[in-house]
């Protein structure tokens, strides 16, 4: 990792995965030898867990990169990465304290939470304060609606409840693939009636999710 490239503020992810062999594993992160190079990566206690010295491991990473600073995040599956880096878009949310939320419990029930307002979830992980959990649920519903708002002015769509594509704007809002999307955008326009508000429809997509 080159110092050069780091300027003030943050940047856009340089290394987006590593594959390799497990050389250790701390409290808070692993090494994973890639390619003769060993890359120290801050990870949540389920995915260390899975972790053993010696054995292959594929992550998906967050390549932080500031002026003062360089670090790994590693995450099992592209949802967490995605939700991670959902967290620190919101005021007062860093790196640290996003790892605790996505390692608390699974991704989809951390984002039916938040729908829902149910900031005992959130106030649940070390860290985040009753303040915090509020200000998270907050911002991330203004996301996921303003996501589905401007997939529905690009559709020109009536006021006749939340149509397909802004069901998928609003997944992909919160971290998920334009696949994973689609298929369950798709099921939840089709499950629910005519008329049904956009976060109704997020919150019947999120539980067809779970369920997978």
């Amino acid at each position: 990792m080159h110092r050069g490239c780091a300027r003030s503020g943050y940047h856009r992810a340089v290394i987006a995965s590593l594959q390799g062999s497990v050389s250790s594993v701390s409290t808070d992160s692993l090494v994973l030898e890639v390619g003769g190079v060993g890359y120290r990566v801050f990870c949540g206690p389920p995915t260390l867990a899975l972790a053993r010295p010696g054995s292959a491991l594929k992550l998906h990473t967050h390549h932080l990169v500031r002026e003062d600073l360089q670090a790994l995040y590693g995450f099992r599956n592209p949802e967490e990465l995605g939700f991670f880096t959902l967290l620190t878009t919101v005021t007062g949310v860093g790196p640290k304290v996003a790892l605790a939320i996505v390692a608390s419990r699974p991704v989809v029930e951390l984002q039916l939470a938040i729908l829902q307002g149910d900031e005992a979830v959130l106030t649940a992980v070390s860290g985040v304060g009753k303040r915090l959990a509020a200000r998270v649920v907050l911002e991330l519903k203004e996301k996921v609606a303003a996501a589905g708002g401007g997939a529905a002015v690009a559709g020109g769509a009536t006021g006749a409840g939340a149509s397909e594509s802004e069901v998928v704007a609003a997944l992909q809002a919160l971290g998920y693939s334009a696949a994973e999307a689609r298929e369950a955008g798709r099921g939840a326009v089709a499950a629910l009636p005519p008329g049904t508000s956009l976060e109704d429809r997020v919150k019947a997509a999120l539980r067809t999710l779970r369920r997978e």
